[in-house]
């Protein structure tokens, strides 16, 4: 009798698919309270690198980081009527503490705008404090009805960037900027996902927001989402905060101010856009294990063989795992890696070791070769480059596949069925957008022809990319 499938097969069930990666490639689980998530370490550990390379991203655009406070005055969010407006039925609300009822309740922080508009407020004086760039790493709560791990918890990790300019100019130049050398640069050079980046329409803007700009990449099971978003908050809140700057005339001006954020949903993301039947499959660049040297027998050399290669690696400046536990089966051992998606094993067994051989397998195409000892702590950065290239030319080869050109919203709505449509604008403008909600479908970003960041959704011949989404 066949053994039963570790995995919940994608094609029978994708999100139960999901679930069980996360599960038991040991990412995460389930807390205590409804919609509350338990990351576990080799989850973390993937967490931990995303937050490194995105880090370093943001501070070559210059921010800086700082933090602020978990609780928010109810009073600060009702200052900017469509941002409490937007947020109202997400918000977490503390009305009880120290055994008494508040002056004032406190929110749970949903995001940090408001609390952060207040103190740019206090710290802007002239011209000479601008741009200010800051953000933070925290956690964030918003109530959700409908939680998934990674995907939508109640409480989730995430940055988020504030700045404040001298003109609306500059503030949308740098709004676009992280949305390019930061998030695009990370998601396409590390995460190998070839994400779109676009414009919201109006009806999908950030609350309070004059633009919000996006990316979004396309799951395994064709549909989309949203990966992360930049927004060019205009004066809204510098007007409700009193963000104010002498210029060099000595004159009030108001300023201009941006938001920006990526969460730990980039970790459901990586599993839904690279995972297989048989598990997570990580990029090299982003692995916190690249490779893992797994001991087939402790016979004939071959747990020693292990340790010098190990340290050859970590020479190499590979991040390395020995696995010598032979207690359990190899079989067993081969494919818990596997689950967990390191890119890359080497095998070292006794058999192949007395020729002077050890195996070196590729998790993207599970593809074996021979390697001799000597040669693998060269062959092995060499290697990881290659898988990396080769997991982003798929996931892009697979979501062009799956995009279809359409002129209409009725072919745009059986299109989302399996992919993304890509239809004009000027077809979905007006009831279009609400005739695709109806079936469920969203227009995930405006691009122009070329792909550029169009300013304005009605310059002309812009073109809608939509999608059932998560």
């Amino acid at each position: 009798m066949a053994k039963p499938p570790i995995l919940t097969p994608q094609a029978e069930d994708f999100p139960r698919w999901y679930q069980d990666v996360v599960a038991k490639a040991e990412l995460a689980d389930n807390g205590p309270a409804r919609g509350t998530m338990i990351i576990r370490p080799y989850g973390y550990s993937l967490w931990e690198r995303m937050q490194a390379e995105v880090d370093a991203r943001i501070k070559l655009a210059g921010a800086e980081n700082a933090y602020f406070p978990l609780f928010i005055p109810q009073s600060y969010l009702a200052r900017e009527a469509d941002h409490v407006e937007g947020f109202s039925p997400e918000l977490a609300v503390v009305t009880h503490a120290g055994g008494k009822e508040l002056e004032e309740p406190l929110v749970v922080r949903p995001t940090s705008e408001t609390v952060i508009g207040e103190y740019m407020g206090k710290w802007v004086q002239s011209y000479r404090d601008l741009p200010l760039l800051l953000n933070q790493w925290a956690n964030v709560v918003r109530w959700e009805l409908r939680p998934r791990l990674f995907l939508r918890t109640t409480e989730f990790l995430w940055q988020e960037g504030h700045t404040a300019h001298a003109t609306a100019e500059e503030g949308a130049a740098y709004t676009e900027r992280i949305l390019r050398d930061v998030y695009t640069d990370f998601m396409v050079e590390v995460l190998a996902i070839p994400v779109l980046g676009g414009r919201k329409t109006a009806a999908e803007r950030f609350p309070g927001a004059r633009n919000t700009l996006t990316v979004e990449a396309m799951t395994g099971d064709g549909k989309a989402l949203q990966m992360g978003t930049s927004h060019d908050l205009g004066q809204n809140f510098a007007t409700a905060f009193d963000i104010t700057y002498l210029d060099d005339q000595g004159a009030s001006q108001l300023c201009w101010t941006t938001s920006w954020g990526v969460t730990t949903r980039m970790v459901g993301g990586l599993v839904m856009v690279h995972g297989d039947d048989a598990g997570l499959v990580v990029p090299p660049r982003l692995a916190s294990i690249q490779v893992v040297v797994l001991v087939v027998r402790d016979e004939g050399g071959a747990g020693d063989a292990a340790d010098h290669l190990v340290a050859e690696l970590q020479g190499a400046g590979v991040r390395v795992r020995l696995d010598g536990a032979v207690a359990t089966s190899f079989g067993r051992r081969a494919t818990d890696w596997e689950l967990k998606g390191v890119p890359v094993r080497v095998e070292v067994g006794p058999r192949d070791l007395a020729e002077g051989n050890v195996t070196l397998v590729r998790r993207d195409t599970g593809e074996k070769v021979q390697a001799t000892v000597g040669e693998v702590a060269a062959r092995i950065p060499v290697l990881l480059e290659e898988v990396q290239a080769s997991m982003l030319a798929a996931a892009t080869a697979s979501r062009d596949a799956r995009t279809a050109q359409v002129t209409s919203i009725e072919d745009a709505v059986e299109a989302a069925r399996t992919g993304f449509a890509k239809v004009p604008w000027e077809v979905v403008k007006g009831d279009g957008e609400q005739r695709l909600a109806q079936e469920s479908v969203t227009v995930r970003c405006l691009q122009r022809p070329d792909g550029s960041l169009p300013h304005s959704e009605d310059e002309p011949d812009l073109v809608a990319y939509v999608a059932r989404s998560y």
